[in-house]
């Protein structure tokens, strides 16, 4: 058994072994419930499974910690535990508002102490104190830290109370679960109200926010917010942001612009807040916007100059905005960009699970379904329900309960046709982009690979592009926010923990303003390599790296080097039953400490490297394969066994075999033939891999519930179902195919 899920089990068995005394009567009666609350976290301070998470997770500690001091009503220390919170967070302040309604609501308790005055008189002037401290930029995202959900925080301490029925104990876990969730109601429900009436009034003593409604040419209606600073009287350069995630945030965004000193402006998509047309995502950015900027072009409060910035879908429709160019636009700014067709919904032609939860977090209202897409529990369990029900993936809709118009046109295009390609610019639309463009993406990013799509064909076919590239450790929100301190458990350099909101801002006024170029911007391509604290620049992708080490498949008897090309052809055999929904995963042990997931997968290893390298770029390559079916979807993962013996994810690649050459035209295997797979739009990253360090190579298929199952008929994939499975898949992997393993060298 792998040793992390051995581990995890023994701990989770602790957890549950260990027992408190908590009245079945708190459970229905409220005053013993408040009376019992600050017992049981003192209790929770003291355990071991606590205290060893201090060893192993300073930020998750940290985070536990603060809310038991606060139920301990030991408010000066939970403040004391914020700050080092923040600063385990991020650096240089950048996170000095999270969780501020917790800090609304403690300093207030100590003036209502101190003062003996009402509790809503101590919160305003705890608010007053505390909001006087804060930089503009920290004071954009006030309103939305304090709007918590007070009915769903009601809601889920409800859900947690009744597990406790006819109980006269609890159990850790669930201990810690019900002290979360009855903080959480008691602070939003007794600070919320009064804290956003505060936030507002002081937003209206710095801001001149507007919400308008326009109506396009096509008698379309989108509604506009717009926010300029009182001081800031003349016409000035507006950073816009187009925005299908209606709600609180349109707020935020044009506040941001705003401190910046420019004008913001969020325009809502068609079928969002005010506007009662249909919403079918992605399909009418382009159009909308340029009408958009043409109508902002034209208002007193702007100089004529406008740029764009945001993330992922935000991202995306900066793309759709330059397939028809306005003369008013003079820069974008795509962070973590969703490649349409490329990345989402599917993945190099694979379409994931995850697109329907999306789609009915967008759809269901005219903002967006906060709970709905927050619940994990439920989305689990439709996915696994799909899986293990052998149903078409078109079923996946009608088994959540709401069928979907949209889930279902975009499987009706698998391969990138002309339904993508007239959403955002295709190859020689990008020739006529001649505005100078800042993307940002990170190599934990889920839309790494569509922002990187956008930045290679824009160099592919204008070779004059005015365009640059960001790239570090930073994940889908890192890399339109600031860089965190650790990411996926792994700590960041500090070099890499930067404010993309300072970089995104400085890159505006340098265009827009004749200011400075950005320090970072010192060519083309910016990336950090991590563990070793620097930034390197290179003219193209290509120069990330300067050499390649090809990691051939072949097994290492006779201490053979994975390195060296085998003298001798062979292949190893893989069999995958599709039919099999009961599957035990499986792990292979790369250390006495450490081991990966190998189900559905094969397994090499390389010897241990002699020297430093620094792994930079995307790895490449080929696949030489046989099948016995006519199509199946690969699964790559490529690890770093550090000299500790700890894992380390360095790449992962998957891709449809029938559109790895071609992902606009479907070209099936022919089963029994050796057929070539290439390796394409795998996940970037720079980090240097110390010397005593293997590289682990696990090549496979892709079987889970989070994508659809390609059955190999040949069929519209979307329409396979377990009855089409046939006889299990076999795959033959040659040894001669080889994953191109990128190296910088000085």
């Amino acid at each position: 058994m792998k040793i992390k899920i051995l581990l995890a089990l023994i701990f989770v068995n602790l957890l549950q072994a260990q027992k408190f005394y908590f009245p079945k009567t708190a459970v229905t009666d409220s005053l013993i419930l408040e009376k019992q609350m600050p017992q049981l976290a003192s209790k929770l301070m003291t355990q071991s499974p606590l205290l060893k998470l201090k060893q192993t997770n300073k930020l998750a500690y940290l985070d536990i910690l603060l809310r038991l001091e606060l139920l301990t009503k030991d408010y000066k220390k939970s403040n004391a535990t914020l700050a080092d919170y923040r600063k385990e967070f991020a650096d240089h302040d950048m996170v000095g508002n999270k969780y501020i309604a917790y800090e609304f609501y403690s300093l207030a308790k100590i003036i209502e102490a101190k003062e003996k005055i009402s509790f809503p008189n101590a919160l305003q002037k705890a608010f007053n104190t505390k909001y006087a401290s804060l930089p503009d930029k920290l004071i954009t995202k006030v309103s939305i830290a304090v709007d918590g959900d007070v009915m769903a925080a009601r809601k889920v301490l409800k859900e947690t109370l009744d597990k406790q029925k006819d109980k006269d104990s609890i159990d850790y876990g669930s201990a810690l679960a019900l002290c979360r969730s009855y903080l959480n109601y008691k602070t939003f429900s007794s600070t919320k109200p009064q804290i956003m009436q505060l936030v507002a009034a002081k937003d209206g003593e710095k801001f001149i926010t507007e919400t308008k409604d326009i109506k396009t040419k096509n008698g379309n209606t989108l509604t506009i917010t717009i926010v300029r600073k009182k001081t800031n009287t003349s016409p000035l350069p507006v950073v816009l942001s187009s925005n299908i995630y209606a709600g609180p945030i349109d707020g935020y965004f044009g506040k941001r612009a705003a401190v910046y000193d420019y004008v913001g402006v969020v325009v809502n998509t068609r079928g969002k807040r005010n506007s009662n047309d249909v919403n079918n995502p992605f399909e009418h950015e382009s159009q909308d916007i340029y009408e958009v900027i043409d109508w902002i072009s034209k208002q007193p409060w702007c100089n004529g100059k406008v740029g764009m910035i945001g993330g992922s879908y935000l991202g995306f429709s900066q793309w759709a905005a330059v397939k028809k160019l306005h003369p008013a636009l003079k820069t974008i700014v795509p962070q973590v960009a969703v490649g349409i067709g490329i990345d989402y919904p599917a993945q190099n032609n694979i379409f994931m699970s995850y697109m329907l939860q999306w789609i009915q977090y967008v759809t269901n209202n005219k903002l967006t379904d906060e709970a709905d897409f927050n619940n994990a529990k439920k989305w689990d369990s439709i996915n696994t329900a799909w899986y293990k029900s052998g149903k078409s993936f078109r079923a996946l809709d009608t088994i959540s309960g709401k069928p979907s118009k949209i889930f279902q046109r975009w499987l009706d295009h698998p391969g990138y046709d002309e339904y993508y390609q007239k959403m955002v610019p295709y190859k020689e639309d990008f020739a006529k982009i001649n505005i100078p463009i800042l993307t940002t993406t990170g190599y934990y990013d889920d839309d790494q690979i569509g922002a990187l799509y956008y930045f290679k064909e824009h160099h592919q076919y204008n070779k004059n592009a005015n365009h640059y590239l960001v790239i570090g450790p930073y994940d889908h929100g890192g890399a339109q926010s600031f860089g965190y301190t650790h990411v996926n458990g792994n700590p960041i350099d500090p070099a890499a923990r930067i404010s993309i909101d300072d970089l995104a801002f400085s890159w505006f006024d340098y265009i827009m303003k004749d200011g400075k170029k950005p320090e970072l911007l010192k060519d083309r391509i910016n990336f950090q390599v991590m563990n070793t604290n620097t930034w390197k620049h290179a003219p193209t992708l290509d120069k990330m790296h300067t050499s390649t080490l090809k990691f051939y498949l072949q097994d290492r008897k006779g201490n053979a080097s994975v390195f060296t090309q085998p003298a001798e052809k062979s292949f190893v055999k893989q069999t995958v039953d599709f039919k099999n929904r009961d599957q035990k995963d499986t792990y292979h042990a790369v250390s006495k400490i450490d081991s990966v997931k190998t189900t559905n997968s094969m397994y090499f290893e390389s010897e241990v490297l002699d020297k430093d390298l620094i792994f930079s770029g995307n790895p490449a390559g080929f696949f030489n394969v046989s099948i016995n079916k006519k199509d199946f979807d690969t699964d790559m993962s490529l690890y770093q066994i550090k000299p500790d013996g700890k894992t380390f994810l360095l790449s992962t690649h998957m891709v449809r075999a029938s559109y790895a050459k071609n992902n606009a035209v479907r070209q099936l295997l022919v089963p029994g033939k050796e057929e070539q797979i290439p390796i394409k739009n795998s996940i970037f990253m720079s980090k240097k891999l110390e010397k005593g360090s293997k590289l682990v190579l696990l090549v496979g298929v892709n079987k889970i519930p989070s994508w659809q199952i390609n059955y190999g008929t040949g069929k519209d994939v979307s329409d396979e179902t377990i009855k089409d499975s046939g006889e299990p898949l076999e795959i033959k992997w040659y040894n001669n195919s080889y994953v191109e393993i990128p190296i910088y060298q000085e």
